[in-house]
C-alpha cells in the first residue's frame, strides 16, 4: 500500500488529499500539521474578530474530513528535515516518517524585519494563523492604540478585524501606497479614502526604524506611541526542506506543471510553491487561495500515479474592506482602458490583442468572466469588448462561441 506524506495541513493539504483520494482510494495518507488545528479557511480570521463568523463556520471541510479520507494527522508537529536517498521525514521531536510521494504544502511564514529595538515591545503579533488571532485578541481592548507596520492585505485586513475593538490604528508602510503589490497609485489613493472614512490612520513612505518599548521612532523622524504592535510587513515562502534537501528554489519550491519537484517522489503546492504564471509567462509565487487548493489537487492527483497538469494559474485577488469591493488579476504591462461611474472603477490591460490584467474597485460581479479571458488567451477581436467593458455577461462572445462554452447557451 502506498504512503503519502503532506506536510502542511491547509488549503493546498486539502487539495492534495483529495486529490490521491481521486485515483487511490486505500493509500496511507498522514498530514504532518505544525498547527494543532483542523484545517480552516485563514482569510476568515479577521472576520471573526468583527464578529461575522466562528470557529466552526471557519472550518475549511467538516468534522468528519480526516476520518472519510482515512488520513492521519499529526497536529502540532514541525518537519525538520528531508531525506531524498532514505524517503523519510525527520520531525523536531525525534520521529521519522516514511513516504512514497511527499507533498511539501508548508506556506510561508511572516518576514519579520530587524528593526532595532523589537525586543523590547511586549505586545506584538504576526496576523497569520488562527492563534496569531486568537492571541491578538485576547491582547487588545478598547484603550489600545494599534500600530501596524505594513499596509498589504494582511495588515489592512488586521486592521479591519479589529477597528470596533480598538481605540486607534495607525498603518505604517515603506511603500507610498495600500496593497502597492495589486493596486496602481490612482486605485490605492481610492481605497486609501474608503480605509480612512472608516477611522484608519495612515503613515505611507515611512516605517519604523527602531523600538523602544511603546514608542515607534520612524523614518521620517516622527514617533508613534502604541498600546500593540502588528507586524505584516511581507512573508516568505517556506523552502528550507527542499532547498536544505538538495532542491530548486527561488522565491518558492520550483515545481513543474505536474508540481514535482526536482526531487523524485517531492511535489509542492500552495504558497510555497513556484509555479508558471500564464499571465505573464514566468514562474512565480502565487500565494492565493484558489491557485493552493488546484495546485494541491494536481499534486495529489500526480503523488498516486494519475495525470494532471496545472498550467493556467494567473495572480487573482478577490478582497472587500468595509463593504467596498476589489477584484485584481493578471498582470499591468500592457494598454490601461478605464471604465468609471461615480460608485465603481474597472481598468483593463491590454496587450497583443488580449486581456492580460484588470483592477476592479466596487464592481467585481461575475468578474470570472474576465479571469477566464485572461486565462484562455481569447483575442479581443473574438468578441464585443465595448460591451465587456461596461459589463461582465456571456453575450460578449459571439454565439457560435457561446453554444461551445455554455453548453447551446445562445
Amino acid at each position: 500500500m502506498k504512503q503519502y506524506v503532506i506536510i502542511g495541513n491547509g488549503t493546498a493539504a486539502v487539495g492534495c488529499i483529495e486529490g490521491i483520494r481521486s485515483v487511490d482510494k486505500t493509500g496511507g495518507i498522514t498530514v504532518i500539521s505544525k498547527e494543532k488545528h483542523p484545517v480552516y479557511s485563514r482569510p476568515l480570521i479577521s472576520y471573526y474578530l468583527e464578529g461575522k463568523t466562528d470557529l466552526e463556520k471557519m472550518k475549511y471541510r467538516g468534522n468528519s474530513f480526516y476520518r472519510d479520507n482515512n488520513c492521519k494527522v499529526l497536529y502540532g508537529a514541525i518537519a525538520a528535515s528531508l531525506n531524498k536517498e532514505n524517503k523519510t521525514v525527520l520531525l523536531e521531536n525525534g520521529k521519522t516518517v516514511a513516504f512514497d510521494a511527499l507533498c511539501v504544502a508548508a506556506g510561508s511564514a511572516p518576514f519579520i524585519p530587524p528593526f532595532e529595538g523589537l525586543d523590547t515591545v511586549k505586545d506584538k503579533f504576526s496576523f497569520m494563523t488562527l492563534d496569531d488571532m486568537l492571541a491578538l485578541e485576547s491582547a487588545v481592548t478598547k484603550e489600545s492604540r494599534v500600530l501596524i507596520a505594513g499596509a498589504g492585505l494582511i495588515g489592512l485586513k488586521c486592521a479591519e478585524g479589529i477597528h470596533n475593538r480598538v481605540k486607534s490604528i495607525t498603518v505604517c508602510d515603506l511603500a507610498d501606497r495600500v496593497l502597492s503589490s495589486i493596486l496602481d497609485i490612482d486605485c490605492a489613493a481610492t481605497v486609501q479614502n474608503h480605509l480612512e472614512e472608516n477611522g484608519i490612520e495612515f503613515m505611507l513612505s515611512d516605517t519604523a526604524v527602531r523600538f523602544d518599548k511603546n514608542t515607534a521612532y520612524m523614518k521620517s523622524g516622527k514617533t508613534v506611541e502604541f498600546d500593540i504592535l502588528v507586524l505584516a510587513v511581507g512573508v516568505r515562502a517556506s523552502t528550507s526542506l527542499i532547498k536544505n534537501a538538495g532542491g530548486s528554489v527561488n522565491r518558492g519550491i520550483i515545481v513543474n506543471e505536474k508540481m514535482e519537484t526536482d526531487i523524485n517522489g517531492v511535489f509542492a503546492a500552495g504558497d510555497c510553491a513556484e509555479g508558471y504564471d500564464s499571465s505573464t509567462g514566468a514562474n512565480r509565487v502565487l500565494a492565493i487561495l484558489p491557485n493552493a487548493y488546484i495546485g494541491g489537487y494536481t499534486a495529489g492527483v500526480n503523488m498516486a500515479g494519475g495525470e494532471k497538469a496545472f498550467n493556467n494559474a494567473i495572480p487573482m485577488n478577490s478582497i472587500g474592506f468595509f463593504g467596498y469591493h476589489i477584484m485584481t488579476a493578471g498582470n499591468y504591462d500592457g494598454e490601461m482602458i478605464e471604465e468609471k461611474d461615480d460608485t465603481s472603477l474597472k481598468r483593463f490591460f491590454i496587450k497583443d490583442n488580449r486581456l492580460i490584467g484588470f483592477i476592479l474597485l466596487g464592481a467585481t460581479d461575475r468578474a470570472g468572466i474576465y479571469t477566464s479571458l485572461i486565462r484562455e488567451k481569447t483575442p479581443l477581436d473574438t468578441i464585443d469588448f465595448e460591451l465587456t467593458k461596461k459589463a461582465a455577461t456571456n453575450i460578449i462572445y459571439k454565439k457560435e462561441i457561446r453554444r461551445k462554452k455554455f453548453g447551446g447557451v445562445v
